[in-house]
């Protein structure tokens, strides 16, 4: 089919019409990017803080982007150009309704559906229209530079990926510590306000350049090959697998780092700005050499769970395989991309890739995997995507690296499958993560059962009475919490936790006590009655309450706890929203005069007693850190837990004082609000060392 747009020389653009093109591209994807950690931080919290609610979200957002990509290509393949930009500039009108961005409270009273299916309809139903709007910019802009005679509009799309990346940047490190999610939303929208007219009038001056332009003979169009376009589809999907079971797989079996998640994310954004900015081409043969080193190295770092190397050497390891495979499919992409006449076709099938592997990773595969098996399978399909591309060049010695590559991540597979398996009771994956209970192999008294998240240990119980009575691992005798429900309350006594686990803290549980414990994964729950006994065993009564502890509090009308113990805080995605002035306040309500309130805050990348100390002085208490011992033998790590209270009973109990540390005031800070919060400020160095319990 014959091209119909007119011609013009890259010297007959003016250098401001191109700088406006770049400014509008960049500020669309600046907002774009931008928009996407924002609405996670907004609705993380009614959603019990899960890590998983960012994969459910960017599921959300590579799916909107193939539908914005698809808008694109339906208006410019046809819609005459007047068509195009009257319906463009009806869709950004339209999309002005739904400002402010972000979806309300109201939100919260949905119950009764799947979190992930109510994630995606909170969005569908909120920011869909403007975030299809923002990334129908890019391919829509270049589609109109390249009818205004414009003959490199790809290098736009590496501009689009910068600003992507300013974005991620700027996000955790300047926009979250500054301003809290109210002024960010209205700055958001004011920026989308900007945006609307810029669009408007850059369309404007497209037009008018189109018409002055000199047509020149039609060319015709070159007919893209099916292969080629199953290969874009391909290569995309397997960087967006890769991006996602990497991330997932750093979370959840190497460091719990809050903040992780956008290491990878850059890297992925930066191999784009690379591979489509760049003026060089880059050494294909190398770079299949290096690719083949990366996955062998990242096949051996995940064939066996219970290998974890300290996170100064992992995650580099991780993020360099990562950039490696990452580079070589968006290079790929370049190399076979088409003339910029079917730029959005090839925009389009690149989406679709995305879409696909972020469904895959974020909605498949918790369902269809017991383990993280997703990276080891995203190794395999790298591996065989490579074979089938350099088949056709004929040449043996490669075929055969690429086969036998392929074979070994096979058997990476095998071997990380059986990782999983060995010694576990049970295997468990939802929409909050991966559980796996483990039996040590050793029959007699030392034997145990033990439960992790991930890399976390969220408790363990010795099998054989009497050690079977005994509290373990972060809630020993001489622990915070340990000290407090043995010591400062002798009569009966009303007790809430927050985090289930494995319920030890049922343990100290007496006769006419009642233990209140809630916790937003049902697999939990059922873990803690049907593979251990602190539940079924203890003394009190004991009650579980399932779906989010703050949400559940504030319906509840129940008499008020002496000591409320807060457990949630060890995990890589910290449920801040526990963590807040408005929550103390809320959990001030549940206590009576002389309660206390408990926060378990070990964590190895966070320091947060003085982020309690700060609450704890905005209430008018007084907040004091005990940090227990190790007791290897009876199977108790070293745990601190913030007491919170103005009992005097409490404060000058002779155990507590022997425990106690002085916590360190943060000077120039902000408390911590549903508004706003900072975990930059509260990031700690981690240990040379690391271990399966992640603390």
């Amino acid at each position: 089919m014959p091209s119909t747009a007119p011609s013009l020389s890259l010297r007959q653009l003016p250098a401001s019409t191109l700088a406006l093109f770049g400014a509008t591209i960049f500020l669309s994807a600046f907002l774009l990017f931008s928009l996407e950690p924002l609405i996670a931080k907004r609705i993380l919290p009614w959603f019990g803080g899960s890590a998983a609610v960012w994969s459910v979200c960017l599921v959300f957002y590579q799916t909107a982007l193939l539908l914005g990509y698809l808008y694109a290509t339906l208006l410019t393949r046809y819609g005459a150009p007047a068509a195009q930009t009257c319906i463009h500039i009806g869709l950004m009108c339209v999309s002005l309704i739904f400002l402010p961005i972000g979806p309300s409270g109201n939100w919260t009273e949905v119950t009764g559906e799947p979190p992930a299916w109510l994630i995606l309809a909170m969005l569908a139903a909120t920011i869909a229209v403007p975030f299809i709007t923002l990334s129908a910019t890019s391919p829509l802009l270049q589609h109109w530079l390249a009818r205004s005679g414009y003959d490199a509009p790809y290098r736009l799309f590496a501009i689009s990926n910068l600003a992507s990346l300013c974005a991620l940047v700027a996000y955790p490190s300047i926009i979250e510590p500054l301003l809290d999610t109210s002024l960010q939303t209205t700055i958001w929208s004011s920026g989308y306000l900007l945006f609307v007219i810029l669009c408007g009038f850059v369309r404007w001056r497209s037009i008018n350049f189109s018409r002055n332009a000199t047509p020149e003979p039609a060319a015709e169009r070159i007919w893209v090959l099916p292969t080629r376009k199953l290969a874009w589809f391909a290569l995309s999907a397997c960087s967006s697998v890769l991006l996602l079971s990497v991330t997932n797989h750093l979370a959840e079996n190497v460091a719990a780092v809050p903040l992780l998640w956008v290491l990878p994310l850059a890297i992925y954004l930066i191999t784009f700005i690379l591979a489509f900015g760049a003026r060089a081409n880059f050494n294909r043969s190398l770079w299949l050499r290096a690719l083949a080193f990366a996955l062998g190295i990242l096949g051996y770092s995940v064939y066996d769970i219970n290998a974890v190397l300290a996170v100064q050497i992992s995650i580099p390891v991780f993020l360099t395989g990562l950039f490696i495979c990452c580079l070589f499919c968006h290079s790929e992409l370049n190399r076979l991309r088409p003339p910029s006449e079917d730029l959005t076709s090839f925009y389009l099938i690149i989406a679709a890739g995305g879409a696909a592997g972020a469904v895959f990773v974020g909605l498949i595969a918790p369902g269809a995997f017991s383990g993280i098996y997703e990276l080891p399978a995203a190794l395999v399909f790298t591996a065989v995507l490579v074979t089938l591309l350099t088949w056709s060049e004929g040449a043996w010695p490669v075929r055969a690296l690429w086969i036998g590559v392929t074979a070994s991540m096979i058997a990476i597979v095998g071997a990380n499958v059986y990782a999983y398996h060995e010694n576990a009771l049970d295997l468990r994956r939802s929409f909050y993560g991966s559980l796996r209970v483990v039996q040590s192999p050793r029959a007699g008294i030392e034997q145990k059962r033990t439960l992790f998240h991930g890399i976390i240990e969220h408790g363990s119980q010795f099998f054989l009475p009497p050690r079977r009575f005994r509290a373990t691992t972060y809630y020993g005798p001489e622990s915070g919490i340990g000290i407090l429900l043995r010591e400062c309350f002798s009569g009966p006594k009303r007790v809430g936790i927050v985090g289930l686990g494995t319920g030890t803290i049922a343990t100290y549980g007496k006769n006419g006590d009642t233990f209140r414990f809630y916790e937003i994964n049902g697999q939990v729950i059922d873990i803690a009655y049907g593979l251990f006994y602190y539940l079924r065993e203890s003394r009190a009564v004991t009650q579980v309450v399932e779906g989010d502890a703050r949400l559940s509090l504030a319906r509840e009308t129940a008499p008020p706890f002496d000591v409320l113990a807060l457990d949630a805080f060890s995990g890589d995605a910290v449920p801040v929203h526990l963590l807040t002035q408005e929550a103390v306040a809320l959990y001030r309500q549940h206590l009576t005069p002389h309660g206390v309130l408990a926060f378990h805050v070990s964590n190895l990348f966070l320091d947060l007693p003085p982020v309690v100390k700060q609450l704890a002085e905005s209430i008018g208490s007084q907040a004091v850190l005990v940090r227990n011992h190790n007791d290897l033998d009876n199977d108790v790590l070293p745990a601190d837990w913030v007491l919170v209270t103005n009992n005097p009973a409490v404060l000058s109990n002779p155990s507590i004082r022997l425990h106690a540390l002085p916590i360190t005031s943060r000077r120039n800070t902000r408390p911590w609000t549903d508004h706003y919060n900072n975990l930059i400020e509260v990031l700690k160095a981690p240990q040379i060392h690391s271990s399966l319990t992640g603390r």
